[in-house]
């Protein structure tokens, strides 16, 4: 079985900026209110969608429930359904929007596990195409993103709501 790699350089700008003091970013975004300028891509009765501000590619989407808690076994059972029927449901939608192929789901619990924010749970939904990683990332050290975040976010907002 031949191992494939995700390669992220440009996400070293996230893991080396500082966190200390910073509030937590899904705690902060949920309750700022404005959903496009957040980023929040839907809002479901105990967790919601959000874009990754720095994704491992387009589209890259991170489910969390509202409440700030960071171990999967101390959210109650209707919170850990919602987390999986919406991430579920972000496959589906970046299927139809975004024709992804496949992807990349799951969660880091915990810094030893490679949690960037180990404080608040959630899962990722990164969406995969054959051919996506290419020599760009390997050699150039450069991502190429090839949507803004915000078009991304507007696109499958839109696609969120129709269910």
């Amino acid at each position: 079985m031949k191992l494939d790699r995700l390669w992220a350089p440009w996400r070293m700008e996230y893991v080396r900026a500082p966190k200390a003091g910073a509030g937590c970013i899904f705690c902060d975004k949920q309750a700022a209110g404005d959903d496009a300028e957040n980023l929040v891509v839907h809002r479901g009765d105990k967790a919601f969608v959000i874009m990754n501000l720095y994704p491992y590619n387009n589209g890259h989407l991170l489910v969390a429930p509202y409440e700030h808690l960071s171990e999967l076994d101390d959210l109650a059972p209707d919170v850990r359904l919602e987390l999986l029927d919406l991430s579920a449901r972000a496959m589906k939608v970046l299927r139809r929007e975004m024709q992804a192929g496949g992807f990349n789901f799951g969660a880091n619990l915990g810094a030893a596990a490679g949690a960037g924010i180990k404080e608040h749970i959630h899962l990722h939904v990164v969406p995969r195409w054959v051919g996506d990683t290419n020599f760009m990332p390997v050699l150039g050290a450069t991502k190429v993103q090839v949507q803004s975040l915000r078009d991304t976010r507007d696109l499958l907002a839109k696609s969120f709501s129709e269910k």
